[in-house]
């Protein structure tokens, strides 16, 4: 067969030599593919940048040279971040014949920590991060402090304007950036002050005694906060067990370098039912986990079973213990630092360096067995949850087995329920869980049957965030979700490749009891498939507050602030509007063109920009300890809008 060739021909004469090869020279290449480089150009992407430039200080903070960071949020989304380490070098580097500053600012790859003399170890991009951050800035400014002069250079769009001069004296050393992201290549430049927040919390944690302070200028939206926390990885464990109740008072920490890897951790029990297991890699969230990861867990699950066993507490081999049991109830951080990172997976987040894993392991393993052997009344007590655990997890393998389906295709195993699509493609099918059978009804007629299918669910789930894992699956609502998304749930059977829809859409009347249940559905996802959430595969369904009518022209409105808008543009007089109280008011083509139609709808993607900090939201929305959940609703009750009284 001869390949079609004539629109080559046609624009080009078939001609391909070497003048038709590109070359982008600097950073042209990173501002025509910026998703190569910082994920995408959307929300996640744009908060990338200011993360790389805090990156570079907090190299210094774990070096020893910087104990103090600020971060500004300008009126005009700019940000500008300080730290007093060292100042990044400002002299003529020997091979490139100009300043190491602008070095470091405009070439790719350049930085001080590929050699082991500046920066034992480092987070970030390892020198890819700052440079990148000025090419996707329509201005960045840097000023340096060191040697006791200060140094200054001004880039456009990451070409520098000027040689690098001195502006003046000073005798504490430091950098001082300046960039506002370029609007022609992000989606929207507004920056979050709680997901900024979330990860400088995240930093001053996994460094203690460093501070970090945050501050935004923009009208209407002034905010700081300061983080500093010196009792480090312990902090953070109380932090994120602050809304449980504790099984044990203080979190067990503790800090040991071996073989030139400096391993930390901090351990707490809860009298909860879900894991929250947090590992980092010189300051990198390592979301998929990795060697570090799986050595604490074998020492931890073997260390627990010796004590057990030991101590008699185990009898006559009526329970056997495994990892899942020792980890129900489980709060801890895990922080490795390591001079060679190797990074595995599909987002570049699992730790593969195997060497860790042993060294991970035997730091563990040797000071639990001390730490228990030294304070049995803990031991005992963490032990006594584990065994319960294990007890229930027997009666949780027989209720699991009522969600699982023989095969992706056996219809028969699927919830009567389920209205499926006739598509068995997961990456064109979507399925709509939907609040009352009433709006499940709307939604069954009003649908594409080819690749939109539709669960309806009968009032509120179960909070899974007071139940044990034999109760959930004994829920029916929780039951029919897992069976019609095919991919199992956490705790053993979990696959996400297995999923039969990549798109997870709740649907619930804009009301209170709308957003309880979608909030209910969403700690499910978050405490047992939360990988879903990770890929992308979650998402809210927006539906119309008003119907707006005048004459025969109708527009919906989905906010108050819209339906004012409408109310303006088609003149106050003769509008009759109708208040939708409930999904089920609308009829099926009402719904299909608001709510469902992939042409109009508008969908929220859920997304976590910090398990830590999702994490510790859902403990406090939906635990048992009521003064953490009245402080969260008093500091955002200003937040509300849209509220049902």
């Amino acid at each position: 067969m001869k390949a079609d060739t004539s629109n080559k021909e046609k624009n080009n004469n078939g001609n391909y030599d070497a003048a038709t090869i590109q070359v982008l020279k600097g950073l042209e290449a990173v501002r025509r593919r910026p998703a190569m480089y910082i994920g995408d150009t959307s929300n996640r992407g744009l908060h990338h940048l200011v993360y790389e430039v805090v990156d570079n200080s907090v190299d210094e903070a774990m070096a020893g040279f910087c104990d103090h960071i600020q971060v500004f949020i300008h009126e005009d989304q700019s940000i500008t971040v300080i730290d007093n380490g060292r100042g990044i070098p400002v002299d003529i580097h020997p091979t490139q014949k100009k300043s190491a500053l602008e070095v470091v600012m405009t070439t790719l790859h350049a930085g001080g920590k590929f050699e082991h003399d500046s920066y034992k170890v480092s987070g970030g991009l390892h020198g890819v991060g700052v440079s990148v951050v000025n090419a996707l800035s329509s201005m960045c400014k840097v000023e340096v402090a060191r040697d006791g002069e200060i140094f200054y250079q001004e880039y456009l769009k990451g070409d520098p304007l000027a040689k690098v001069k001195r502006i003046g004296k000073r005798k504490k050393s430091g950098t001082k950036t300046i960039f506002m992201a370029d609007d022609t290549i992000f989606n929207k430049v507004d920056y979050s002050f709680d997901v900024l927040a979330g990860r400088m919390r995240e930093l001053a944690f996994l460094n203690p005694g460093l501070r970090i302070d945050l501050k935004s200028e923009r009208p209407d939206r002034e905010k700081e906060d300061s983080f500093c926390y010196k009792g480090g990885l312990a902090s953070f464990v109380e932090y994120l067990n602050e809304s449980k109740t504790k099984l044990i008072r203080k979190p067990i920490s503790f800090q040991k370098e071996l073989e030139n890897v400096d391993v930390a951790v901090a351990i707490q029990y809860n009298d909860g039912y879900s894991e929250s297991v947090y590992s980092y890699v010189n300051n990198i969230h390592t979301s998929e986990g990795g060697s570090h990861l799986v050595g604490f867990r074998t020492a931890f699950t073997r260390t627990i079973n010796n004590y057990a066993q030991k101590n008699n507490i185990i009898k006559n081999g009526n329970v056997s213990l495994i990892g899942e049991d020792s980890r129900e109830g489980l709060t801890a951080v895990i922080s490795a630092r390591v001079v060679d990172p190797q990074f595995e997976g599909q987002t570049k987040t699992r730790l593969g360096n195997s060497e860790v894993k042993g060294i991970v392991e035997r730091v563990v393993g040797e000071f639990l067995s001390e730490y228990f052997e030294e304070n049995p009344s803990v031991a005992r007590k963490i032990v006594e949850k584990i065994v319960s655990a294990a007890r229930s997890r027997e009666a949780a393998r027989k209720a699991r087995e009522l969600t699982r389906r023989k095969t992706a295709l056996d219809n028969a195993a699927l919830p009567g329920k389920l209205a499926d699509c006739a598509s068995t493609d997961p990456e064109e099918s979507e399925i709509y869980i939907v609040e009352g059978d009433s709006a499940g009804g709307s939604a069954k007629q009003g649908r594409d049957r080819h690749n939109q299918a539709i669960l309806p669910l009968r009032g509120k789930i179960l909070n899974v965030e007071k139940a044990r894992i034999d109760k959930i699956l004994a829920n029916t609502e929780i039951r029919s979700m897992i069976t019609a998304l095919g991919c199992g749930i956490g705790g053993g059977d979990f696959n996400p490749d297995k999923i039969r829809y990549h798109k997870v859409i709740i649907m619930t009347d804009a009301d209170i009891d709308g957003a309880h249940i979608r909030t209910l559905i969403l700690t499910f996802f978050f405490r047992y498939m939360k990988e879903l959430i990770e890929r992308g595969y979650i998402y809210i369904a927006q539906p119309p507050l008003f119907l707006m009518k005048k004459g025969k022209v109708e527009k919906y409105a989905y906010s108050d602030d819209e339906r004012d808008t409408i109310a303006k543009q088609m003149g106050d007089n003769n509008i009759t509007m109708q208040r939708y109280k409930g999904l089920g008011e609308m009829n099926p083509d009402q719904l299909w063109k608001t709510t469902m139609n992939p042409e109009t709808r508008t969908l929220l993607q859920v997304t976590m920009e910090s398990a830590a900090e999702c994490d510790t939201l859902f403990s406090t929305l939906m635990g048992d300890d009521i003064p953490p959940r009245r402080k969260f609703i008093q500091e955002n009750a200003n937040y509300v809008r849209n509220l049902d009284v």
